[in-house]
């Protein structure tokens, strides 16, 4: 034999680096479910049922195409039990030549497979990842002698390179970079929701649905209602229903949240791309041209590529960057356990309750949700990042450390000093109204700061503003906030202050 060829279960692509130039005949490809990898964090039933049934489909297509794989499904008594053991295993059987891998998408398993040479006793060749339009190379480049890394600027060195939404003279379609102001419409019902795309499970994710079931019973989640697509197929099909249905909304509605709709007109495309199954590029190809055959508007078209040629680019780059001392910033030194209805769902406030219900049943919210609520309250509480990013990186099937991480430890949290972000994204329970009908249905009174009655998020916005005074009165970003904080009578700051530590005391009963 010649090769072993390594493949993870988010790099499901035939385009894949690893397999560039292999030879069918005399390589072997090994895929593994293992229980050190899906059993590291609490991962959501619904985020190992993609997976393990993503990377049986994506093996069964290789074999059809002439491929030899060696592939290990899951079991709790298998004798390999980590991705390094299923290695260890196929060198001694095999004898190949060397290991080639593409490189991975978090730094332990990184850190693992760039030592296998002296642990397994063979040549490892780990190839760039050029699934990603930025390589680390590349942004590191960028991000050289940067104080701050800002992700606008970067998008539009991005939106230069691939040439998307550019004008023939080097100039952004329509005249400006981003049209993010346009995207902060409130939902009322209408125009209507369509729907995520669903695919009707088969027979390999119905046996891995039963599996998972059995052996995960203790998991976050649940696995009734699985639509999620499994193979690159299906991830074009729910690309293609995006485009048809939702992104002419999209825009217009990104950033609204509903008491009575989970997916409103979001893509929900996430999961296959940080799995492997659609391509970026194809992505935001796909959404351009609906802009020039006039079937989507430019706010909505801009959003959807600056996700994905923006933020998901640019937290990689973070990631890759920075690791592995980012994991560890903290730099609001908080210190709070994350709270227990986090995992249950079970809190009078509407807008926590409907975030993290929808995330139970569908191992999915959308940005907003995750940033503004979840995420918010999270800030304001002072919880410890890890323990967050820990959250997260569990509960969702998009979440892979590499995207997960910047987003919550530098976005939501703040926890980097500002490297990512330039303010951090604390809001009272004004945004969560003014972006959602969460409120009319709430047990809490959003009109309210001090009462026992008055929601949470007002006294803790003031509380998170007053308690660090001195990480942000310079900040130019924040300087009104704290003209608004200084200008209120004492007896007001007073009270705002009570009712908030009173909260932090007894937050597990909010």
């Amino acid at each position: 034999m010649a090769n072993l060829i390594l493949i993870l279960g988010d790099q499901l692509s035939t385009t894949l680096s690893a397999l560039e130039g292999a030879d069918q005949e005399n390589d072997l490809i090994v895929m593994a479910e293992v229980h050190e990898e899906a059993s590291y964090t609490n991962h959501h039933k619904k985020k190992l049922v993609l997976v393990f049934s993503a990377m049986r489909h994506f093996a069964q297509e290789l074999e059809k195409h002439g491929w030899r794989v060696q592939y290990q499904p899951y079991h709790p008594n298998n004798p390999a039990q980590s991705l390094q053991q299923v290695i260890a295993t196929a060198v001694q059987q095999h004898q190949p030549k060397r290991l080639i891998t593409t490189e991975c998408g978090e730094w332990r398993l990184h850190r693992q497979i760039s030592q296998w040479h002296k642990t397994l006793g063979i040549p490892v060749e780990i190839r760039p990842d050029t699934r990603f339009i930025c390589s680390h190379k590349e942004f590191a480049e960028w991000a050289d002698g940067k104080k701050q890394l800002r992700m606008e600027f970067f998008y539009r060195e991005m939106r230069k390179k691939t040439g998307l939404l550019m004008t023939p003279d080097g100039q952004p379609e329509g005249g400006h970079w981003n049209y993010d102001a346009d995207n902060r419409k409130k939902w009322t019902g209408k125009p209507p929701a369509p729907g995520p795309f669903r695919v009707e499970p088969d027979d390999i994710t119905q046996a891995v649905i039963k599996q998972v079931d059995e052996h995960f019973s203790e998991h976050f989640g649940t696995t009734d209602d699985f639509h999620f697509a499994v193979t690159a197929e299906q991830a074009q099909q729910a690309l293609e229903h995006f485009i048809d249905f939702a992104l002419p909304c999209f825009g217009d509605y990104q950033d609204a949240m509903s008491d009575t709709e989970d997916w409103l007109f979001h893509a929900i495309l996430s999961p296959y791309l940080n799995a492997g199954l659609l391509d970026p590029m194809d992505a935001c190809k796909a959404a351009v041209r609906s802009w020039h055959s006039g079937q989507a508007p430019l706010n909505a078209v801009e959003g959807f590529v600056r996700q994905i040629l923006g933020w998901r680019e640019f937290v990689r780059g973070i990631y890759w960057l920075l690791m592995p001392g980012y994991a560890q910033e903290n730099r609001l030194g908080n210190t709070r356990k994350l709270p227990w209805f986090y995992w249950t769902g079970d809190t009078k406030m509407r807008c926590m309750h409907k975030a993290i219900d929808a995330t139970y049943r569908n191992a999915y919210a959308h940005h907003i949700q995750r940033l503004m609520v979840t995420g918010n309250f999270a800030l304001l509480a002072g919880v410890k990042p890890e323990e967050i990013c820990d959250w997260y990186l569990a509960v969702y099937a998009d979440a892979y450390d590499w995207v997960e991480l910047p987003n919550v430890l530098g976005m939501v949290m703040h926890a980097d000093g500002g490297y990512l972000g330039s303010k951090p994204y604390a809001a009272s329970g004004k945004y969560i109204h003014r972006m959602s009908d969460h409120c009319a249905n709430c047990h809490y009174k959003v009109n309210k700061a001090t009462e026992d009655d008055a929601c949470p998020f007002n006294a803790l916005y003031w509380h998170f503003i007053d308690r660090h005074r001195d990480d942000f009165a310079n900040n130019h970003r924040m300087g009104m906030m704290y003209r608004n904080w200084d200008k209120q009578k004492p007896e007001r700051r007073e009270a705002l202050i009570k009712r908030a530590n009173w909260l932090l005391e007894h937050i597990e009963e909010l």
